[in-house]
């Protein structure tokens, strides 16, 4: 009788249960507060609320294009912030959805929303980051190296093993300029034109517009005949229908903090390699003041964007001398199946990276003027560092823009440069980057405190050679050997390094990184008398041990431990404090202190065949926020997670994930974060970036689709506003 009684109790609870639940449906989403510029609602689907989705709102009726874009609850619950007066359309996107009917609302009320279920995993998938679609790529087995050259596997000879085929597949090779994976190079375009075979059409693919000479460089270096079968084959299986074996998370936790605001700058035809929003040693710099970006290889024409007006707007770069050379004349092998054979960049100056002085002025790497270096850069000058090492050309430069008075200056330097970033210290370093061999083998910097006082860019530029104090005695000597010549344990030694990414730490040191296969860090003190008294250590990425290899960009931390993206599909740190190993003697050339290094691999599939941790992930640069602009804490390292829409910041030992889901596309070749108002909470903070794409027509919108700027924003809660 118990049990008959319980199972009639436990079937009429059910029942009420279902009439409940049943009548809640029935009924409106509740209203969500908002403020009048606020825009809030419910988003729900068959089941129910949809949890962790997207509700991206967009206008163009402010002076340039802009969207804002924020993530639901567990509730389905979403809160839009601080819309500038306008019409928006309003939508939601989600995985495991497709996007829903644009709705048209303005702010100050609610808009609830109704999320659309994929009708397959096919149509699921259109959503997914690149980087689900790029792991699908067959990479060579391990067992096929060496290469075996074009009467073998197709493989070159120089890939002695699978890590450094990849390593050139990714940021050294094909991802460094944009992402693949996503819909505009799973699929070959039918203006490509008709061909026999698909690996015909790949062949074809990469000879097209202005950067085809890279692009045939670049798959030359891994082995043309096996790349393109390679790629060929991937596009056949996924023509086929075939589809990513791994799917991506919905955000969980602090993601769906996140607020994303996006403003077009710049032309569909620019593309920026990154912005700068203010002084990273103090991101109060500059509070609601103007973001800077840098168009490289496309224009002159800098994009400037008023993140309070919602204006964007162009200042033209100089060059000194007005012959300099123009990407204009770079040479295409056939058409663009965009462009057709319009030349759409046209750059003298060649800008690559802007920072920001404490005195609000922006600083770029830029070209002034043609290869070949003036007299006193080379031998036979009086430069306290010509003599000692002397230099003969220089790529690209320095330029400077004031925008108080609207002026530019030119610096000539007699190193390339590539990146940059101010020191510390009473001249106001700013150090350099030479990134490449042909920008020299050395660490540059410029000293700016003596450039303001004398406008002289001999008397205020030096540089040095990286000696490493191999024969012990604490000291730099001179008659140390060169990079050919073994190691002498009774004298110093110079190794070729190039640093692409740099930083300088707390206690004064500069970092560089070295590109390469397993690649290397340095470390180098200037001493009392540079360059004369400079010294170098060096730390090779222990890819034997760890699996990890190949940095391309890396930043420091206030405690001097080196962050650096990986192309093995890690973020790695070096913590020098670490070492056990001596850091100076015949045997400090690298390999003595695996145990400082640490990876972290990234989140994503892995390709098929690849062992040990890592993904297909190609992180181009890595950016510590020491101010918690964020809002994640101090010294928080982010890392660019350009395969997968995402920046990625390690937070407690776990990546919080940054994705931008609209447009598809984003990605990102550094970032910063500025402080508007340090009394503003959340709101007075935030992390920039930029669309980074040479191929802007690749992102989602195709052809016509221009760069955004982007402001990330995290808030204590989804509905904070």
């Amino acid at each position: 009788m118990r049990s008959s009684k319980s199972t009639l109790l436990t079937t009429g609870a059910a029942i009420a249960l279902a009439a409940i639940a049943l009548a809640g449906c029935n009924q409106a989403a509740p209203e969500i507060a908002v403020d009048a510029d606020d825009l809030g609602g419910v988003v729900t689907g068959a089941n129910g609320p949809e949890a962790g989705v997207w509700v991206i709102a967009e206008t163009t009726d402010l002076p340039t294009k802009y969207a804002k874009i924020v993530v639901t609850d567990d509730q389905g619950r979403y809160v839009i912030p601080d819309l500038p007066a306008a019409n928006y359309s309003v939508w939601v996107r989600g995985y495991g959805l497709v996007d829903s009917e644009k709705m048209q609302a303005k702010p100050g009320g609610n808009l609830n929303l109704t999320a659309v279920a994929a009708p397959d995993e096919k149509a699921a998938a259109h959503y997914y980051p690149a980087l689900y679609w790029w792991a699908m790529l067959k990479v060579p087995g391990v067992n096929e190296f060496p290469g075996t050259g074009d009467a073998g596997n197709g493989i070159t000879e120089a890939m002695q093993n699978q890590a450094q085929w990849i390593r050139m597949l990714k940021t050294e090779g094909c991802y460094s300029c944009h992402q693949l994976g996503n819909e505009a190079t799973r699929v070959l375009h039918p203006e490509l034109g008709t061909f026999e075979t698909t690996v015909d059409a790949w062949t074809r693919r990469i000879q097209s517009g202005q950067a085809s000479g890279n692009m045939v460089r670049n798959i030359g270096a891994i082995g043309a005949q096996r790349a393109l079968k390679e790629f060929a084959g991937w596009t056949d299986r996924i023509n086929g229908g075939e589809l990513p074996s791994a799917k991506p998370e919905r955000p969980q936790g602090v993601e769906r903090n996140m607020v994303i605001t996006l403003w077009d700058w710049a032309s569909e035809k620019t593309y920026l390699h990154d912005e700068i929003s203010t002084d990273r040693r103090d991101p109060t710099l500059n509070p609601n003041g103007p973001i800077f970006g840098s168009p490289e290889l496309s224009t002159d024409e800098i994009p400037m964007l008023d993140p309070v007006t919602h204006t964007a707007s162009t200042i033209k770069a100089p060059v000194r001398d007005p012959n300099t050379v123009s990407t204009k004349d770079d040479p295409m092998f056939a058409p663009s199946p965009y462009y057709g054979d319009e030349i759409i960049w046209d750059s003298q100056t060649n800008m690559h990276n802007p920072m920001y002085d404490q005195k609000s002025r922006m600083w770029e790497t830029a070209r002034i003027r043609n290869m070949d270096n003036p007299a006193w850069c080379k031998a036979g000058s009086d430069h306290p560092s010509a003599k000692l090492f002397p230099l003969n050309a220089s790529p690209r430069q320095l330029d400077m823009y004031d925008k108080t008075t609207g002026k530019w200056e030119t610096i000539d330097t007699c190193f390339g440069t590539h990146h940059l970033v101010f020191g510390y210290g009473p001249k106001n370093p700013l150090w350099l980057s030479t990134g490449f061999p042909v920008g020299g083998p050395v660490l540059a910097w410029l000293d700016v405190a003596t450039y303001d006082e004398t406008k002289d860019e001999k008397l205020s530029q030096g540089w040095t050679p990286f000696i490493l104090d191999t024969n012990g005695n604490g000291v730099r000597d001179e008659g140390y050997v060169e990079p050919d010549v073994p190691v002498d344990p009774t004298k110093d030694k110079r190794i070729n390094a190039y640093p692409y990414g740099i930083g300088q730490s707390a206690d004064g040191a500069v970092w560089g990184n070295t590109l390469g296969f397993p690649g290397f860090i340095t470390r180098t003190v200037l001493g009392d008398n540079p360059p004369e008294s400079a010294i170098s250590e060096v730390f090779e990425v222990p890819y034997e041990t760890t699996g990890g290899h190949s940095p391309r960009g890396m930043d420091v931390d206030k405690d001097g431990v080196v962050w650096a993206s990986l192309q093995s599909g890690h973020m790695a740190s070096f913590d020098r404090r670490k070492c056990t190993a001596p850091l100076n003697g015949p045997n400090a050339t690298g390999k003595h202190c695996p145990e400082g290094w640490t990876m972290y691999p990234l989140p994503g599939p892995q390709f098929e065949g690849v062992p040990g941790s890592g993904s297909a992930e190609a992180p181009y640069y890595t950016w510590v926020d020491q101010h918690n602009t964020s809002g994640l804490g101090e010294a928080t390292p982010f890392i660019m997670g350009n395969a997968s829409d995402a920046l990625f910041a390690l937070k407690d030992g776990n990546f919080v994930t940054f994705r931008v889901p609209y447009p598809m596309g984003f990605f990102a070749k550094n970032a910063d974060g500025r402080i508007d108002d340090p009394n503003g909470g959340w709101k007075g903070r935030g992390v920039w970036s930029t669309f980074g794409n040479r191929t802007p027509y690749h992102l989602e919108g195709g052809k016509g689709t221009k760069p955004k700027a982007v402001k990330f924003q995290v808030r204590p809660d989804p509905l904070a506003h």
